[in-house]
């Protein structure tokens, strides 16, 4: 396998200091404030940021202890693969989260609806936008998760995925 290297470009900080208990969705953070830390160097790529009201953050899942192919998400007891899931157990342990963007303020952006531990490491941010007409998906299909994704708004976390 290649390695990669990347460099984080800023922390977020959020009111959870650990896993376990925290929303497992964003859907489930609705209203939860947070802060992203940005390096000084990188200020300069906020230039327009306050024009959007949702970004997506692609963060380092740093307090997830190694991977697994095979998982049981938080919202079902059946085994499932990682790549059929939303687990933080994966091969690169990346994840990903759309936010608010309330206000920014130098190199700090305030957001809400984050569901991330704080001091999480962040390794980019985009713009959330809305799907074009011609990239609409009429035939989506959710999977197992049809069956589950109300729950999500409740779910918390539990220590499977750091232990």
């Amino acid at each position: 396998m290649n390695k990669i290297e990347l460099e984080t470009i800023g922390t977020i900080i959020t009111p959870f200091e650990k896993p376990e208990g925290m929303p497992i969705q964003p859907t489930g953070a609705k209203g939860v404030k947070g802060e992203i830390h940005l390096k000084n160097e990188y200020i300069e790529g906020l230039k327009d940021i306050e024009g959007f009201s949702h970004l997506n953050l692609i963060y380092y899942l740093h307090l997830t202890n190694g991977n697994a192919l095979t998982v049981k998400p938080f919202l079902d007891n059946k085994p499932h693969g990682v790549f059929a899931t939303r687990s933080p157990k994966r091969p690169n342990n990346i994840g990903l989260s759309t936010v608010k963007l309330d206000s920014v303020e130098d190199n700090i952006l305030y957001i809400s609806n984050i569901d991330v531990v704080s001091g999480t490491p962040l390794l980019d941010i985009k713009p959330y936008v809305p799907q074009l007409y011609e990239d609409t998906i009429n035939d989506l299909r959710i999977g197992w998760f049809a069956s589950k994704y109300e729950n999500a708004k409740n779910k918390k976390a539990d220590k499977r995925f750091v232990e």
